[in-house]
């Protein structure tokens, strides 16, 4: 007789669990979550008042002895389950910002407010789309004798697309050292906006903030050739953000010069390093800045929210750029299912980092993101509202906010993380059936007309 395959086996086993219920109901509980959180301990809920115990939870009792919560991981090529509950509170963090709603008041719809693409610079030419990657007329090569373009039209989907045409021009130092600074390259792009903003209004920079806020959230995305590029809503508002009308002055035309000129103008010096200088760090020359208005006059808000929710949940493996979890060593670098010129980025990454200059900027442990260290959503404080509060919100909606006057007593310690080859299984079948239930439920509502 032919032996049922260990998946098959664990999942059978578990099923004949007594506590099997119990275990599923967890499993649920977590939406399906790929890599779920173990927990041993216990809650205690007492009056704040007399100090009467209103509730206890303790793990004692539960399959194993644990609890298992979300991993939360972002990223759909690690955790599916939670990276759609993520692109979900992105998708309203975003869209509050855009049209009011979660405590922002319905008014930003109709303030300045702008979708900007910055782009990196370039390190060196490229294979691109279409006839972009058509040979010169001229002949023209490198340095190295190499032809700068290939004579090939290459399709978006092109393997090729991104990798440079040459890898002995290619500056990968310019390019990690570039995704270092790129958040620092961010903060003085939007200090410098303030400050042409202040300066087109005839106010003393410091002043600024006395009239106007500037507010926003950003994405960064990788584009085929590894270089993070930045999409961002920018709002302009009144001193006291959300809450303000803008002042007179404060125009959409205004705040597209103030974008455009300090794209153009802010720059950051790397550390002096006697292995590469001192290098000077720009955006790119490719600027994008398009105003948002509800006349239909521009991209649509609910567009530019749901874009960068369903970026925000890609993996680098997913973009080509790097991969979704550390390296340790040169091995893994190595070893990593990257292309070529990724693979030389990562290496590029590891060498600098043994550089005693650049050690703050800690490039071995960005190995994996090509040198990139920010966040891949980030927004100013008075944008909108935060993911703690949407966390805060479902937690209510599902009753699971806690009550006034009391006291909660928390004893907790991790355990462990993962899945059972079979558990994985199971959990998969319930994260695809909790996704088919909600796209029926947003079919369903469409029909009746509630959305």
């Amino acid at each position: 007789m032919r032996q049922l395959p260990e998946t098959d086996r664990d999942a059978i086993r578990l099923a004949q669990d007594p506590h099997f219920s119990r275990w599923l109901e967890q499993i649920t509980a977590t939406g399906g979550c790929s890599n779920p959180v173990h927990l041993s301990g216990s809650t205690t809920t007492l009056d704040g008042t007399t100090g009467e115990i209103l509730r206890h939870y303790d793990t004692r009792t539960e399959p194993g002895e644990r609890l298992l919560v979300r991993c939360r991981n972002r990223r759909a090529t690690v955790c599916p389950a939670c990276s759609r509950l993520h692109a979900g509170d992105t998708y309203h963090l975003v869209r509050a910002g855009l049209l009011g709603g979660k405590n922002i008041p319905a008014t930003v719809r109709h303030r300045p407010r702008l979708f900007v693409t910055l782009t990196a610079p370039s390190f060196g030419p490229v294979h691109r789309t279409g006839e972009a990657c058509r040979p010169r007329r001229d002949g023209g090569t490198c340095e190295h004798g190499r032809p700068l373009g290939c004579g090939a039209v290459h399709t978006p989907e092109a393997s090729v697309v991104g990798q440079p045409l040459c890898v002995d021009c290619y500056d990968y130092t310019g390019h990690v050292l570039w995704h270092a600074h790129a958040s620092k390259l961010w903060d003085r792009f939007v200090i410098d906006v303030r400050r042409r903003l202040a300066a087109s209004a005839r106010l003393v920079q410091s002043c600024f903030a006395q009239h106007a806020r500037l507010s926003f959230a950003r994405v960064a995305e990788y584009q085929k050739r590894g270089a993070v590029h930045v999409h961002a809503v920018v709002r302009l508002d009144g001193p006291n953000g959300p809450e303000d009308q803008p002042p007179a002055w404060g125009t959409t035309e205004r705040l597209i010069d103030a974008v455009r000129a300090s794209a153009r103008r802010v720059l950051v010096h790397t550390p002096y390093s006697p292995a590469t200088g001192e290098l000077t760090l720009r955006w790119g020359v490719q600027v994008d800045v398009r105003p948002l208005r509800r006349n239909g006059d521009g991209p649509d808000d609910d567009a530019v929210a749901a874009y960068v929710a369903k970026y925000v949940t890609k993996g680098a493996s997913e973009t080509g750029a790097g991969t979704d979890r550390p390296v340790t060593d040169q091995t893994g670098i190595e070893s990593a299912p990257v292309s070529e010129h990724v693979r030389a980025l990562m290496r590029a990454c590891w060498r600098l980092g043994g550089l005693p200059e650049y050690e703050p900027l800690r490039l071995r442990s960005w190995t994996h993101t090509l040198g990139y260290r920010g966040h891949i959503l980030t927004k100013s404080r008075a944008y909108s509202t935060t993911y703690a509060a949407l966390r805060a919100e479902r937690a209510h909606h599902m009753g699971h906010a806690e009550v006034p006057d009391v006291i909660t007593e928390r004893q907790w310690r991790y355990v462990g993380s993962g899945h059972s080859p079979g558990a994985a299984l199971i959990a998969i079948g319930v994260a695809e059936d909790l996704a088919t239930n909600r796209k029926w439920s947003r079919e369903a509502a469409r029909d009746r007309g509630w959305t």
